[in-house]
């Protein structure tokens, strides 16, 4: 039977801040009852309304479990005096709710909210501490209502926090009047959770808020999702109306007018492409054409005297005793020689060689020079091959505030650009069109770009295709390597890779020490294979630990994707123990000793590390950062992660959502990684994502061995498959455009 108590909050027992689920003591007439539901962020002195019922836990015995609440003032003398001392308001202390309840009793709350000023005649409130009591006190009953409020809709506390942030006293009026503005302003928030608001505040199906919520919509998946930087208009409307599920002629005027509203505000940009009308986010036609002005402004104004350097590359050649093929001088010249140069190749073809040998050079003729690549452990790799130090790019840009003080997501721009002669990327095909966009405003004018990376490789996962656009513009110094290392010829993993890379199917016979197939017809036996060689069979074969056998799976969904594999990895790796700390973060449980991974780019994080005797602290994890958990903190939810390259972050509950369970990974996440041992399922999956580019890349970033397990008619049908995603950029058009403005100027 459902019925009502009231009561204060004695005891918070344990409480999910993603959900909200929170079990807590009530003091309900004297008598302490184990409430259990979802609310808001509550605290200890809080008095709450609970609307509900009891139940009869077979584990916990019988507790109050409420469908719905309510945050109530207490009545009492007492009570006001708790609630005033528990720490909600800034300012007063247990000392302090005392003196302010003894002068004006059952008024106390009257006064703080209509008369804050009256506070000071209480023994040691000055007027100024006074006004700040009364202005945290409406804070504080804003905010719960705001959230409140959002909760009818099942949006998690986390996300209500979030957006009340963003909105504060206008939350209620926003959400009621335009709901669709969440999806615009608040990052997390989808087009199906701001339509379902919108559906029950009454906003018409048909409403140009909610076309241009959808044409928003229909253009964030195409660009988080296929890496599109623009779409065609026709096709953004077909792929809108699907959403809105509403018939794009009939409503031809109202997706015109919404399109009108979201150029005028600069959100989107329109023209004319190819013949036809395409339809861009303002931000990427920023970063496109940045990304274009910068690389032909260096092309042109980095003017070097020709060196011919035979002699500087015959000294290198004799100090490490290796003998240069004349594709890989070639690459040497240009690079020197060139304002921007791009040096690409498969593996073993002497990438790392050529880049130390550049240095060398460059060190002769007493030029600075950065090596930079886009994740940790690509930097940590390229600095562990050429013996010099190599960061990544978010670090050389710096997060953090510019000269002037504003706020800016890397303190290195076009107007704090940074002190060097040379700058010389690696992995360049995973870096996404934003951070070559910021890292080109850094560069100065006087700068040389070596561009160094695999072209055969996927795409990056953030949009763009800034390797494959630059390649096709043919404005570019281009250096294409083929011929293989002789120490590299005994490595079947690099042999394979190539014969894969041209359409081959793979050496597998077993006889090798670094190339292995397993044939499995059954997914169950494939899956079971595979945990079975992470726990057991290659820690026993290769003296690593679990942790170092890195799985690299197609997919996420099925019994070999990565989320099912996590989870089976997780029980056998780590599993649970009293000893172990663990976080329920919707369906994913995070355990002490863990290996997770970043997916998203957090500019605002702190970090600490240990260099040497001194601890360096910075700000910023990223996309693809892999490290393990060492503490969760149980009353808060922090969790302490401490990454491969020695950064320590501690991450606040609502952050946690960005990390996911590592023992197995996408393909896609990998990129510009490097696993000393990989395991690769070969099984089925959609052509469209089970290709000839998708394997390559798996098997290249194994450093030691690649074992594949599956069935050899997957394998074969990935290695067939020469399908690659088109991506609708417009980085390559730029070039070109901007290539010819250049020399008009100039001649």
């Amino acid at each position: 039977m459902t019925m009502r108590i009231e009561g204060s909050v004695e005891e918070i027992i344990f409480r999910n801040e993603q959900n909200g689920y929170t079990v807590a003591i009530i003091d309900f007439r004297g008598t302490f009852v184990t409430a259990v539901g979802k609310m808001v962020e509550i605290n200890v002195g809080e008095n709450v309304a609970l609307e509900g019922e009891y139940v009869n836990n077979s584990k916990y015995g019988y507790q109050f479990s409420f469908s719905s609440y309510e945050i109530v003032l207490p009545t009492s003398l007492a009570g006001i005096e708790k609630y005033l001392s528990s720490g909600l308001i800034k300012g007063i202390g247990p000392v302090t709710a005392h003196n302010i309840v003894s002068h004006f009793g059952k008024d106390t709350f009257d006064i703080i909210e209509m008369a804050p000023s009256r506070l000071a005649e209480v023994r040691n409130v000055s007027p100024k501490k006074a006004l700040e009591i009364g202005e945290k006190f409406k804070e504080l009953k804003k905010m719960q209502n705001s959230i409140m409020f959002l909760q009818k809709y099942n949006i998690s506390t986390n996300m209500a926090l979030k957006i009340y942030e963003a909105y504060q006293d206008k939350t209620v009026d926003i959400v009621k009047n335009n709901p669709y503005k969440l999806l615009e302003d608040i990052d997390g928030i989808g087009f199906l959770t701001a339509d379902r608001i919108a559906q029950s505040v009454g906003i018409p199906h048909d409403s140009e808020f909610r076309v241009r919520a959808g044409i928003i919509h229909a253009m964030n998946m195409a660009v988080d999702r296929t890496g599109n930087t623009y779409l065609p208009k026709e096709m953004l409307f077909s792929s809108a109306s699907q959403v809105l599920e509403l018939d794009q002629e009939k409503h031809s005027q109202t997706f015109a007018e919404a399109l009108d509203s979201l150029t005028l505000d600069k959100t989107f940009k329109t023209m004319f492409h190819n013949g036809s009308e395409i339809v861009m986010p303002s931000k990427y036609y920023f970063y496109e054409s940045s990304v274009a002005q910068k690389l032909c402004m260096l092309n042109r104004s980095v003017v070097t005297k020709q060196q011919k350097l035979d002699d500087e590359i015959e000294a290198f050649e004799v100090k490490n005793k290796i003998k240069f093929h004349q594709e890989q001088k070639n690459a040497i010249i240009s690079s020197i020689n060139s304002g921007v140069s791009v040096i690409t190749g498969g593996p073993g073809t002497g990438k790392t060689t050529i880049i130390k040998c550049i240095i060398e050079i460059l060190k002769q003729n007493k030029q600075d020079y950065m090596l930079l690549a886009p994740t940790g452990r690509a930097s940590k790799r390229l600095a562990d091959s050429t013996g010099e130090e190599a960061k990544t790019i978010h670090r050389a840009l710096e997060v953090g505030q510019n000269n002037g003080g504003s706020l800016s997501r890397f303190v290195h721009n076009e107007n704090n650009p940074l002190k060097t002669n040379a700058v010389i990327v690696d992995e360049v095909s995973m870096v996404d069109v934003a951070l070559m966009s910021s890292l080109c405003k850094a560069l100065p004018r006087d700068c040389k770009l070596i561009l160094v990376g695999d072209k055969d490789q996927l795409p990056s996962v953030g949009a763009g295709n800034v390797l494959g656009d630059i390649l096709k513009s043919g404005k570019i110094v281009v250096s294409m390597l083929t011929k293989i290392f002789r120490q590299a010829e005994n490595s079947l993993i690099i042999t394979n890779a190539h014969l894969i890379n041209s359409g081959k199917m793979p050496v597998i016979d077993n006889s090798s020490k670094d190339f292995f197939f397993e044939e499995h017809s059954e997914l169950s036996q494939t899956m079971q294979s595979i945990v079975n060689m992470v726990t057991k069979r290659l820690p026993k074969f290769t003296g690593l630990e679990s942790a170092q056998i890195q799985v690299l799976a197609p997919l996420k969904a099925g019994l070999c994707g990565i989320d099912n594999l996590n989870k089976i990895l997780q029980e056998k790796i780590n599993p649970p123990s009293i000893k172990k700390m663990e976080l329920a973060v919707g369906e994913t449980i995070f355990r002490v000793g863990d290996k997770v991974m970043q997916t998203a780019n957090n500019y605002n994080l702190v970090w600490k590390r240990m260099n040497g005797f001194l601890e360096e602290e910075g700000e910023g994890v990223f996309n693809g950062d892999i490290g393990y958990i060492e503490a969760i903190d149980y009353q808060t939810g922090e969790t302490t992660v401490v990454f491969e390259d020695g950064r320590v972050c501690v991450y606040p509950r609502t952050d946690i959502n960005q990390l996911s369970l590592a023992y197995a990974i996408t393909i896609h996440k990998s990129q510009g990684s490097e696993f000393d041992v990989v395991i690769i399922p070969a099984i089925a999956g959609p052509s469209m994502i089970l290709t000839r580019n998708l394997i390559y890349t798996a098997v290249t970033r194994a450093k030691k061995m690649v074992v594949i397990v599956g069935e050899k008619k997957n394998l074969k049908r990935m290695v067939s498959n020469s399908y690659t995603v088109q991506r609708f950029t417009l980085l390559k058009d730029l070039i070109l455009q901007t290539d010819q403005k250049i020399n008009e100027l100039f001649n």
